[in-house]
């Protein structure tokens, strides 16, 4: 489950949001091409035309990348993936989806998907700037729409993990070795070696050039060497966890409680004999949802007698749910992914138990010292 942001509601049954991060990017580039980039494109209109463009084109431009996900969320399901969600944020946006990709066909088709959207977006944009009778600020950001998506699509397509073109390598890679956490060392490996030579070249801009522009290399450089680091270790984790289930790491028999009490009755009769950090909630039937402590100490004091706990949990829907015969390797991307970093492990209606990122951590460290 994505960690929530700004939520724009679900396209195709998909949930989108935007990370906090993707509202400075919104108002820097409005800025950018109200101020500079349409009056250099486009002279001669007015200022509040320039200001209208530059929001139309900040506007479509998002829309196109939310496209550019959902061509590759669209695939993932048709592969039968599981899709947690698309968010904008800092860098563009990103596709999450549960688990990992079936096979090397499955990652190499879902990894084209994106690149395909994007490059219909860029064509069709340029044939309507270049060819259709459009008034000059239609066409405007027509051209600029067209030329941007080009260019995000041709440094997208760099064979660097995890980019669209890495993951494209990846695949290839896995096809060809039949070993995929082989392919991803040395596609993570490739780019690490592109994130160093973004930072090296914004550098070497700022350095020589100065401008906003070198600050922006180096920033990707940054992110991109980030990402593939990351997964790397992921592929590390992953390794480590081969064979192992929840069933090897979940906490049985964990203290329940009920929803109609209050939070004053559960401090009571609850927390001072048995305190810990997170409880499943039992109506008598089945599990509704998840307590964290942390949403009991956020209610003040005075309202504790008021308050319930259904009015202060985490509903099940909201909550991470997984089987005991889940691999470890894939529960652990969902529980990091999620703000409680817990789930509940059920076997139908029936509660078995919790399972936390701490607890895989340990499972990891045990198996690591074995290895």
């Amino acid at each position: 489950m994505l960690r929530k942001g700004i939520s724009f509601g679900r396209i195709a049954g998909i949930p989108i949001h935007a990370s906090w991060t993707w509202l400075p990017i919104v108002a820097l580039i409005v800025w950018t091409l109200a101020a500079d980039v349409f009056p250099n494109q486009n002279p001669g209109l007015s200022d509040t035309t320039y200001i209208v463009m530059a929001v139309v084109a900040a506007t479509v431009f998002f829309v196109s990348l939310v496209l550019h996900e959902l061509g590759h969320a669209l695939r993932a399901r048709r592969e039968g993936m599981e899709i947690d969600g698309i968010i904008l944020w800092l860098f563009g946006g990103v596709a999450r989806f549960t688990g990992e990709f079936p096979s090397a066909g499955a990652e190499f088709r879902v990894a084209i998907a994106g690149p395909l959207v994007s490059l219909l977006v860029g064509v069709v944009s340029l044939a309507l700037a270049i060819a259709a009778p459009l008034p000059t600020a239609v066409d405007g950001v027509a051209a600029w729409l067209g030329y941007t998506n080009l260019v995000l699509l041709t440094f997208n397509l760099l064979p660097a993990y995890p980019l669209d073109g890495g993951r494209i390598l990846h695949a290839v890679l896995w096809a060809k070795t039949g070993k995929r956490e082989g392919a991803t060392s040395s596609a993570a490996g490739i780019g690490r070696f592109f994130g160093y030579l973004l930072i090296g070249g914004g550098i070497a801009w700022l350095v020589l050039a100065g401008g906003i522009g070198g600050l922006w290399l180096a920033v990707m450089g940054w992110f991109l060497l980030g990402a593939a680091t990351g997964e790397a270790r992921s592929a590390t984790v992953r390794t480590t966890l081969e064979g192992l289930t929840v069933a090897d790491v979940v906490e049985r028999d964990p203290i329940c409680v009920a929803p109609s009490i209050t939070l004053a009755q559960f401090v009571e009769e609850v927390v001072w004999a048995q305190r810990y950090t997170t409880y499943p909630v039992f109506d008598g039937e089945r599990v509704v949802g998840l307590l964290p402590f942390r949403r009991v100490a956020a209610v003040p004091r005075s309202e504790w007698d008021t308050t319930t706990i259904a009015d202060t949990m985490v509903p099940l829907a909201d909550v991470v749910v997984v089987g005991e015969e889940a691999p470890l390797e894939d529960v652990v991307n969902q529980l990091a992914g999620h703000e409680l970093q817990r789930g509940l492990v059920l076997e139908g209606d029936r509660l078995v138990g919790l399972i936390s990122v701490s607890d895989v951590a340990r499972a990891f460290q045990r198996r690591a010292r074995m290895l």
